[in-house]
């Protein structure tokens, strides 16, 4: 798996990414932030969440797009895998190389659905994330998510 740093020339193959991994998503609640952008809108999602874009051979596959905080906190926007390739370790794979990336991190926040088990369990059982909150973000009910550097 190679990695970098997404860029403006990149707005395309993010589009991709999110509008795969977040499809079912959009068919399950009718709405989903992260589907359907339009290239405006991922050029100012690059400019406010940084993206790292994770690469099979030369293929894209993945992303994680996140937001320090200061004191190395960091909120996760979104970790995207296309939906051909989920189940195979990228996530995982993401999440390890953003952690490397900045050894700085103190603590990691994110949201995800309430009733996305998968994700869930991806969060709570391989990263060891505590569910910190709930709110409804409009039609959604999302967990937050919280994990602090032992």
């Amino acid at each position: 798996m190679n990695y970098r740093r997404a860029d403006i020339n990149d707005v395309d193959v993010l589009i991709n990414i999110y509008n795969s991994a977040f499809y079912d998503d959009y068919l399950r609640y009718g709405q989903c932030q992260a589907y359907g952008r339009s290239r405006e809108s991922m050029e100012q999602s690059l400019k406010d969440y940084p993206k790292i874009l994770a690469f099979e051979q030369d293929k894209a596959v993945g992303l994680i797009s996140y937001k320090s905080e200061g004191q190395g906190k960091y909120y996760i926007g979104c970790l995207a895998v296309i939906k051909e390739e989920q189940g195979q370790g990228i996530g995982t794979s993401l999440m390890r190389y953003f952690m490397e990336e900045h050894p700085d991190w103190s603590e990691i926040t994110l949201v995800t659905p309430k009733d996305n088990e998968p994700n869930i369990r991806f969060y709570t059982r391989r990263f060891g994330f505590e569910i910190v909150g709930e709110e409804v973000d409009g039609k959604v009910t999302v967990l937050w998510f919280r994990l602090r550097k032992p």
